[in-house]
C-alpha cells in the first residue's frame, strides 16, 4: 500500500485531473483498450485515496466527456460497463471513508440503471464531510457555460430587466454544474498532451496547469507529489504583482 503524500507543503484545496493515456497504455502492452481503462479506474482509486490523505478537499476527475460518445461503439459499451462496476464497487467505500461523491455533466444520456446508481451514490454520501470526489460524466465545459447563460437569460426575460455584465459574472458560478464548490487551484493532465479539452473552462480560468508525460494508469504517489510540489513552488498572483515586484519596477 502506498504511503501518504507528504503534507509539508502548500496543498491545493481543489485538484482537477484529465485522466489521459489509458488507450496508449494498453497499446504499448499489446492489450485491448478496455484493459487500459480498467487500469485507469485503479489509478483513480489510488489517487483519490492519496489526495484525501494529503488534505485535498475536492478532486474532480474527467471520467467521460461529451465528445467520448464518438468513440467506437464497443469501446463505449465497455466504458459503460466499467462505470457501472466502479459505482457499485466504490460507493460503499466512499461512504465508509467519509468521502462525498458528486457527479457533474448531462446524465440524461446514460441508461436508467446508471442514472440510478449515480443518484444512490450521491444520496448515500451527501452528508459526509471528508474529501469530495467529483466525477465529470458526459461533461463539456462549453455546454456548462451555455446552460448557465441560458438560466440567467431566462430569468432576465421573466423579470424584464437585463443584468449588468458585472452582475452576470458575479452570478455565473452559482449556475454552473460545480455550484457551491471552490474553483480548482490545480489542473493536472497526464500522457503528455498540453490542452484542457473542454474541461471546466470557466472554473479553471486561474488554475495552475500541470502537464506530465506519465500515462494515467501509471500515475502514482510520486507523480502526484511532483504535481503538488510544482504547485507549491508557483507564485499565484491572479494578474497582480507583489509589493516587492512593484518597488523594483
Amino acid at each position: 500500500m502506498a504511503k501518504a503524500v507528504k503534507k509539508d507543503m502548500d496543498v491545493p484545496q481543489h485538484v482537477a485531473i484529465i485522466m489521459d493515456g489509458n488507450g496508449r497504455w494498453a497499446n504499448k502492452r499489446g492489450l485491448p483498450r478496455v484493459a487500459g481503462h480498467r487500469q485507469g479506474a485503479e489509478a483513480a482509486r489510488r489517487i483519490v485515496r492519496l489526495a484525501s490523505e494529503a488534505g485535498i478537499e475536492y478532486i474532480t476527475l474527467f471520467g467521460f466527456s461529451s465528445e467520448n460518445w464518438k468513440r467506437p461503439e464497443q469501446e463505449v459499451k465497455e466504458l459503460m460497463k466499467l462505470l457501472r462496476h466502479y459505482l457499485r464497487g466504490e460507493t460503499a467505500e466512499f461512504h465508509k471513508n467519509n468521502a462525498r461523491l458528486r457527479v457533474i455533466g448531462d446524465r440524461s444520456a446514460f441508461e436508467p440503471d446508471i442514472i440510478e446508481l449515480i443518484k444512490n451514490a450521491e444520496q448515500l454520501t451527501a452528508e459526509n464531510t471528508g474529501i469530495t470526489v467529483v466525477i465529470a460524466l458526459n461533461y463539456g465545459g462549453r455546454n456548462d457555460i451555455a446552460q448557465a447563460a441560458h438560466v440567467i437569460a431566462a430569468r432576465a426575460a421573466k423579470e424584464g430587466v437585463a443584468p449588468s455584465i458585472d452582475e452576470i459574472e458575479g452570478q455565473f458560478s452559482a449556475h454552473l454544474m460545480t455550484a457551491g464548490m471552490v474553483e480548482p487551484d490545480l489542473m493536472i493532465r497526464t500522457s503528455g498532451e498540453c490542452r484542457i479539452s473542454n474541461f471546466l473552462l470557466w472554473q479553471c480560468s486561474y488554475s495552475e496547469l500541470y502537464f506530465t508525460d506519465t500515462l494515467w494508469p501509471d500515475f502514482d504517489k510520486k507523480d502526484l507529489e511532483a504535481a503538488l510540489k510544482a504547485y507549491a513552488e508557483r507564485d499565484r498572483r491572479y494578474g497582480g504583482l507583489k509589493a516587492s515586484s512593484i518597488e523594483r519596477s
